[in-house]
């Protein structure tokens, strides 16, 4: 450990904040005075780059970045901020969950009552979310439901607005002329292994956030579209013997204002745009929860066989791959996302207008480092330059399971070290 090998080793692990699966590169990043050519600066040799997963289970690391980023575009269009005005926060918000409908019984901790299998489960016991009776349970139409959830998100969308529209006496196109609905949704595996969707929806006014929506437009009357919207949508499909499959929301639909509701159900308190952003990006990392290996590709039956999930979860994943094996539903790609269980969607959207992207709050890391560069080489802030990358991979993540729990220990120092920083603030 006192060899220049090992702090070489070490420097790039703290590099990429202790990235469990690094990319390691070599070659050369240069900048060049757009004018002359003239190099301004320049890095060669070997850098490690972090690998940018979103998902906690792979990198705890990477996945608090994502989780950062996350917040920040929740925040951005709940207060305001990233290019967003400030007049949003006094926009109709409402915090939305849909979930799935049912596909049979499952055992789960109800409160006051015992399980429908007639037990009292406490917190951590291994069957919760998994079915009262496997035999009976519509894995089928479980997985079919997952992989059409984001249609069918789509589709509540465009009912929501039609809502929205019946309620102020306006066709849907007059409508657009008074109001405009955005949102941000992340979707969450429950324990039975199926998506709900945990949203914020927002009415603007006809331009966008920066006009208010009309008077008439409350938080109750937005609430009850959701409500009426919700239970409105339905989309067909069939079963594999070509009996027709109508896949819904649940029933159950939780609708709150965001001003007046304690979102978490700690009380009855008020939540912050702060804390609710919080709330919401945390779910972004979350995987399935089947475990690390259910949250990587399926490529073949041999590695379902392999899978150290339970049997409820291997019973979804098997499901998936052998619709995936059926050519009516070769489009749907079931045996590429079988490892999520069906689930088809992105993690985390939202609607065009709602607040500012990935890709600028990405892009605005990138522009901070290139001006500090241009710092330190004394050149002005409105410098033309030319940013040159020549690089080549020389391998991924580690190379001895020793490397792999070293620069584990070194990520959760950085965390604990970055969370405490976070605390004195």
């Amino acid at each position: 450990m006192r060899s220049p090998a090992y702090k070489a080793w070490r420097a790039g692990v703290e590099s990429v904040k202790g990235c469990l699966r690094p990319v390691r590169l070599i070659g050369k990043w240069e900048v060049r005075h757009a004018a002359t050519g003239a190099l301004v600066a320049s890095r060669r040799g070997r850098v490690w780059a972090a690998c940018g997963t979103r998902r906690a289970a792979v990198c705890p690391t990477c996945a608090d970045r994502y989780a950062a980023d996350a917040w920040h575009l929740i925040h951005a269009g709940l207060s305001g901020g990233k290019g967003v005005p400030d007049t949003v926060s006094r926009s109709p918000r409402l915090f939305v969950t849909l979930t799935a409908p049912s596909f049979g019984p499952v055992h789960s901790r109800p409160g006051r009552r015992p399980c429908s299998c007639g037990r009292w489960h406490p917190d951590g016991y291994p069957l919760l979310g998994s079915p009262v009776d496997p035999d009976s349970y519509d894995y089928t139409g479980a997985v079919l439901w997952q992989a059409h959830s984001g249609a069918l998100w789509h589709r509540f969308t465009i009912a929501l607005r039609r809502s929205i529209a019946g309620a102020g006496g306006l066709t849907v196109r007059e409508s657009g002329e008074h109001v405009r609905i955005s949102y941000a949704k992340v979707a969450e595996y429950q324990a039975r292994g199926l998506v709900h969707f945990h949203a914020i929806v927002r009415a603007d006014g006809p331009s966008g956030p920066g006009s208010s929506p009309p008077v008439w437009l409350t938080p109750d009357v937005l609430a009850d579209a959701v409500r009426s919207a919700a239970a409105s949508v339905q989309l067909g499909t069939v079963r594999p013997d070509g009996t027709p499959l109508i896949l819904r929301w649940g029933a159950q639909v939780d609708v709150k204002d965001i001003t007046v509701t304690d979102i978490a159900g700690d009380g009855d308190q008020a939540v912050t745009d702060t804390q609710l952003a919080a709330y919401i990006a945390k779910y972004a990392t979350k995987g399935t929860g089947a475990t690390d290996t259910g949250d990587r590709r399926i490529r073949s039956q041999l590695d379902i066989d392999q899978l150290r999930v339970s049997d409820h979860h291997r019973a979804m994943i098997q499901t998936a791959w052998d619709l995936g094996g059926l050519d009516q539903y070769a489009e749907l790609k079931l045996r590429h996302w079988a490892h999520m269980l069906g689930f088809r969607g992105h993690f985390l959207t939202k609607s065009r207008i709602y607040s500012t992207t990935f890709k600028h709050l990405r892009a605005e890391r990138q522009a901070h480092q290139l001006q500090a560069a241009l710092t330190d080489a004394g050149l002005s802030d409105n410098t033309d330059v030319i940013v040159i990358n020549n690089w080549r991979i020389l391998g991924i993540g580690y190379d001895t399971p020793e490397q792999l729990e070293l620069a584990a220990a070194i990520g959760d120092r950085i965390r604990a070290t970055r969370q405490k920083r976070k605390e004195v603030q």
